[in-house]
This record gives C-alpha cells, structure tokens and sequence, in this order.
C-alpha cells in the first residue's frame, strides 16, 4: 500500500514524545483544579507523556475556585478582520503568541546547523460555534471534575442508530471535559488499525473484544489505554491519512526542505477519505424524494446519486478502499473548510474565489463529503511552515536568542459573525537516525516465525572491542524510540469584531476590521522557581512588545485560586511561595519609570495612561467611556475597581470596599480592555508578584509612530 509509505517516516517522528509544556496559551497537561503539584488524572482528556507536575489549572472569574463552568474563565480574544484583503500590510490581523519548553531539544538541520535529533512540532486548533445549548455529547468545556468521560464499546458490530444514541448519550457526561467527541474515539475503536506501520518488536493487542486489532493500539500504545476520546493513532501521527477535526495552523520542521511535504499532504488543503456505510435500517430515507429528505434530519441527501440516503454510520471497520468497497462501502474524500457561505451557485462562488471577496478567503464549491450536497465553502489555507526553533536537549528553558521557544499566531476570520469556542494543542516529535525514518515499514517488525529482526529492539546488549566482546546494554525503549509529546489549552474563546462591533468605542466599522491587535497576557503560577517547575513562575507575555500607534493592545490575564501546589509533588518540591493569600494568582498593571525600578509612579507622573483610549472593556459595569484615571484605577486594582468616580460605574475607588493591598478580594481573572496607546515608551510590572531577587514581573510598550492602516480601500 503505497499510500501508508508516504505517510509513514513523518508519522515515526510523531511517534517520539518527549516532554513539552504550553505557557501561553496556559497548558493544562491535563490539569483541572487541583491543589496538588501533580496532577489528578493524567488521561483525563489527551496523551501527553509529560511529568506529572506539569501543567496550569483552569482560570477562574472570581475570588473563589470555580464549581460551575460560569465561574470559569475561558480566555477571549477577536478573531482577525478580513486581513487578507489588506495585502499582508498587518491590517486586521490580531496577533497571538504562543509560547513552550520542550525538553529534549529541537531545532537545526542536518545541512549546517546539526543536532542531536530529529524534531518537529505541529500546531493545531479546533473550534465550533460558542452556544451554550449544544447538547453535552458536542459541547466543548473544560469540565467540573478531573474524572475521565466514560466509553463503553458496543456489544457487537450490528448495533443499529439507537442503540448508538443511547450508548453515547449514558457514556458521555455533562461534568466532565469535553474536546474530541465520542464518535471520534468511537470511530477510532472500531476501524482496524493501518497495518503497513513500523511498530519494531513492541506486541500490540489483536483482538479489540470485537476480534481484530484496531486504531487504538500503536507502537506507543500496544495496550490501547484510552485518554478522553482522543484517537491513538491520529495523535502519533502527522499528516494523518483519515480525516480529523484539528485545523493546521504551522509545521515547525526538523528541515525547510520538508515544508512542501507538509504543506500540500496537510488536510488543510488536501481531502482525506475514510469508509462510509450506512445503517442497514433506512427508516425510509431511501424512498424519500429530495425535498422531504432535506427536511428530514435522520436522512442526507446525496447529490452525485441523486438518491436519499441515511442514517449515516459514524463508523466503519475497514481503513482503506478496497476492502471498503467489497463490503459495499463507499470511499469518500472529506474536505476540510472553515465555514459555510451563503452562496448558492458554482459560478457565483468561483467569482468569489478568484475576488476573495469573503473577507480574502479561498472558497470552494464542492460537498464535505463526496457525494452529499454542495455549496460554497471557505476552505483554509495551507499551514505556514518553516524551520523549528533551537533549543538544548535536557533542557526546559530558552532557545538560542534567550527566549522560550515561540510562534506568533495570526488568529483565523471567521467572515459568519459568530463567537468560537476552541482548543489548542502542540505535538512535539522526535526520533533518531539509528534506522532509515523514511523508508522503515512494518515489513521490518521483529517477526521470528519470518526470521525478520526488527532494526531496534528494546534493551538490547550489545558488545564492544574485537577481542574482549565487552558486553553493555542499551536503554531503549521502542515503544519511545520515536516518540510524541504533546501539550493542550483549557477551551479560549475567539470573538467575532462585527458581532461585538457595537461595544467598541470611538472606531468606525472600518476600523473595528482593519485595526491591527496585540495580545498582552501573563503566564506561569504561584511559587518559586523550584515549586512551579516544569510550569515557569509569573511573567508578563510577550514582556517587551512595540506596537504601532494605530495599533491596539488587549491586556487581559487568567489565574486560578487552586495553585497551592500541596502534595503529592512527585519528583519536585510541593509549596506555593509568593505574596498573597496562598494557591491564589492575582496580577495588576502599574507603571514604573525604569525597566530597573520597583516602585510605582504615583497617577499624577504616569505617561502609560495620558492619552490611552480604552476602546473595548470586557466588564459590563465599566462606564462606556472609560476615561484615563479609569483606565489606571482598573489596571492596578485587576478590574477590581471600574472607574474612579462613583458617578461613573458602580464599582468605583469612591464607592467600593478597600481593595486589598495584596489584591486578594481582587479577582483571579481579568477579562481587560482594548486600549489604543499614545506613541512613547512605558515600563510597568505587577505590584504583588515582582519580589526582587525572587521574580520579577515586568513588562516594556513601545509605541512607535508609525502607523499600521496604510489605504482607505481594501486591496482586492
């Protein structure tokens, strides 16, 4: 099968973990709530492979841990306008930059630039519409406890629709996190495993309760151990050859040479198929004419056969098109796209393919699935891809320019004005040239009753020197020798600029779409360097950022109440050193005068806020023209305070209980306002944390005065 050879060497780098750690967005290694170091579960929602210790916990909106998801706080930021129509100027863009540690290294080229290993990074994001009323077997959320969602395979292969329904609808439940769905993981359980990989000598399970070997188990999991409803095999391997519901966003690649590879394999741009069956109960889909199938939800139409079909199974044992069609299956390609448009006929939709006229975007007419109805889509573009960034190996810690590795994302436009909901993820992989990752196939697994000797097995020994044969043995694992790691967000929010057009303050439509935006966050948690590690301890991020002066910033941060680091603490130390009431995160905003100085400007010398417009506040009792006293008075108190005056807002410095020197009555969370800045050069830090010769929390804005918005028409 020629087809699982091209695939195979980039899906045996995957299949390396090594220990890698989101900072921004904050990963959670599959951390909830916990008050312990280690984490509770570490199957809880996806396979990491890191340490236990690692991780951050959701961010909560209040004084108080959350109990609800409404006491959660998912971090918000704006989608991009229509950036594409503007001719790479940076207009409309909003700008997010993702930060991790990876530890054993990355980076280089075997060309001129040489490392140890092998290593790329993919990064990948999924998002559906944000409606609370999605039904809890769709919905994604971050969950109430760190239990991981149930799953019960079916008792055998004939199970009918309901059957399903029922099946899903007992497993899945409504506290628990949620990314992948069931049918996923379901999906993934019942469809045989692609036999045409390199698994070395590691035995992998035959027999999935229901008589043969499924996509579950892989060289890094023989046993099949399930984490949420992630599917093994589409985790360890990269460009996967089904379809998923990840979006590219960058391949990081061990070579620049690889780039062209990635870019056109990637789902991206390049359908993938999968079997389609149908359930062998119609329930009178097929004698249905085509307006009453599309009125009927259980049934689909299918446009290439002009016939009414359904229901359409989730699922399908067999993984490649032969054995598909001889169990009169159907083969079909399953095109990635971002949006559905409104447009209802070919022609009409190649216009605007070639105007880019949906906000700069490619579109494409054709059914998501072959064969079902078509429209006009939005389809993404290929991921961007370029050469990963160096970093040491045994190492958590910062690449060669004296910065944690890092890539700054351009968030998607959505052109339907509709909020996201969404998940991040990292995979880090790496392996070895002890045997040929491009062309080392499942012809070359350790086999005896073949006399086939796989090219590595597990610790092995070996002999040294021509006479003595000194023995020595190896420390590999095979199940690692090539191996993944990966790194998740808790779910974020991307907001839609039209949707919301009507809080912006003093910006035109025009500007609402074409102003460029810069996320200012913070990372890390409670603790000293020590207590925190493999997480880092707070900083602001990006902690030096030059803006234009057209150009708007969005500070926000999320913090939890939890972080007590208390034991069990694994192979660290457990304790939560730092100011404050103990397991909570609270951070401020005040200017300083020097990148050097620790002490605040009192309001009166500050130049941070002179002339600083807040143009969008999150926190509905912030007045609606949030003045530059305001702007200051909710900076340094986290949004305790939202103005001065009682005459302005109800939470004001004049009418509010003493905020707390240490902010601990200040919330966790701190949703922010999106300030344009006058041009100049502002040093502020974070009054509780920044603890000279402990850490230090601080940040420079450069606001040139330059401007970013260059023309008054949009570049078609």
């Amino acid at each position: 099968m020629r087809w699982l050879l091209s695939v195979l060497w980039l899906g045996f780098l995957a299949t390396a973990l090594a220990d890698v750690y989101l900072h921004n967005p904050r990963g959670s290694n599959n951390r909830l709530n916990e008050r312990s170091a280690n984490r509770n579960n570490a199957n809880r929602v996806f396979d990491s492979q890191n340490n236990n210790r690692g991780g951050y916990n959701v961010g909560d909106l209040t004084t108080n841990a959350a109990t609800t998801e409404g006491n959660q706080y998912p971090m918000q930021f704006f989608q991009s306008g229509p950036y594409k129509l503007y001719g790479g100027t940076g207009e409309g863009e909003s700008l997010y930059t993702i930060e991790w540690t990876n530890q054993h290294g990355c980076g280089g080229n075997e060309d001129s630039d040489p490392h140890k290993l092998n290593c790329n990074l993919v990064l990948q994001y999924m998002c559906q519409k944000d409606d609370s009323s999605n039904p809890k077997y769709l919905r994604f959320r971050d969950g109430l406890t760190t239990q991981t969602q149930d799953y019960q395979r079916p008792s055998d292969l004939t199970e009918n629709r309901f059957a399903f329904q029922n099946r899903r609808n007992n497993q899945v439940q409504a506290n628990r996190v949620l990314q992948e769905r069931f049918e996923w993981y379901d999906k993934c359980y019942l469809r045989e495993r692609n036999k045409g990989l390199f698994t070395a000598d590691q035995k992998l399970r035959t027999n999935n309760e229901l008589g043969y070997s499924s996509a579950i188990y892989t060289r890094q999991n023989p046993n099949g151990n399930r984490r949420g409803y992630e599917c093994p095999e589409e985790r360890d391997y990269y460009p996967y050859w089904h379809p998923t519901d990840w979006t590219d966003i960058a391949v990081l690649a061990q070579n620049k040479s690889l780039c062209d590879y990635y870019r056109t394999e990637s789902q991206n741009v390049k359908p993938k198929h999968e079997c389609v069956e149908w359930y062998s109960n119609q329930e009178g889909c097929n004698t249905k004419t085509e307006a009453d199938c599309k009125a009927t939800d259980k049934c689909e139409w299918w446009s290439d056969a002009d016939t009414c079909r359904g229901p359409r199974k989730h699922w399908s044992r067999w993984n490649n098109q032969n054995e598909c069609e001889m169990r009169n299956g159907a083969w079909l390609a399953f095109t990635k796209v971002l949006e559905t448009t409104t447009i209802s006929s070919p022609g009409a939709c190649s216009v605007a393919n070639k105007t880019a006229t949906v906000g700069g975007h490619r579109t494409w007419w054709g059914a998501i699935v072959e064969g079902q109805e078509k429209a006009c889509h939005v389809v993404p573009d290929a991921p961007d891809c370029g050469e990963a960034p160096w970093s040491r190996v045994n190492h958590l810690g910062n690449g060669r320019d004296a910065m944690a590795n890092n890539y700054t994302w351009t968030l998607p436009h959505f052109s339907v004005e509709e909020d996201k909901k969404c998940i991040f993820r990292l995979r880090y992989n790496i392996s070895t040239d002890d045997y040929d990752p491009y062309n080392t196939d499942a012809s070359s697994n350790d086999n005896a009753a073949t006399g086939v000797r796989s090219p590595v097995t597990q610790n092995p020994t070996i002999t040294v020197g021509s006479k003595a044969n000194i023995p020595l043995r190896l420390a590999i694992n095979t199940a690692q020798f090539g191996r993944t790691f990966q790194d998740r967000s808790h779910s974020f929010k991307l907001l839609s600029r039209k949707r919301h057009s009507g809080n912006f303050v003093g910006l035109s439509s025009s500007e609402i779409d074409r102003s460029r935006m810069f996320n200012l966050n913070v990372r890390g948690k409670r603790g000293n360097i020590v207590q925190t590690f493999p997480s880092v301890e707070y900083d602001f991020f990006p902690n030096d950022i030059t803006v234009n002066q057209d150009d708007l910033v969005h500070i926000q941060w999320t913090g939890s109440n939890s972080h007590n680091n208390k034991p069990p603490a694994g192979d660290g130390q457990a304790g939560d050193a730092g100011e404050g009431t103990g397991g909570t995160d609270r951070h401020n905003i005040v200017e300083a005068g020097d990148s050097l100085e620790n002490f605040p400007l009192p309001y009166e010398r500050t130049k941070m806020w002179k002339g600083a417009k807040a143009v969008y506040c999150f926190d509905g009792s912030a007045p609606k023209d949030v003045g530059e006293k305001d702007l200051a008075v909710m900076m340094s108190s986290s949004g305790y305070y939202q103005c001065f005056e009682s005459s302005r807002c109800s939470r004001s410095v004049q009418s509010r209980q003493t905020l707390n020197n240490l902010l601990n009555n200040a919330p966790a969370s701190f949703p922010g306002c999106i300030v344009k800045f006058q041009p100049g050069t502002y040093y502020y830090f974070n009054s509780r944390n920044n603890n000279f010769t402990n850490r230090s929390q601080k940040g420079t804005l450069r606001i040139s005065k330059k401007t970013t918005v260059r023309s008054a028409q949009a570049k078609k």
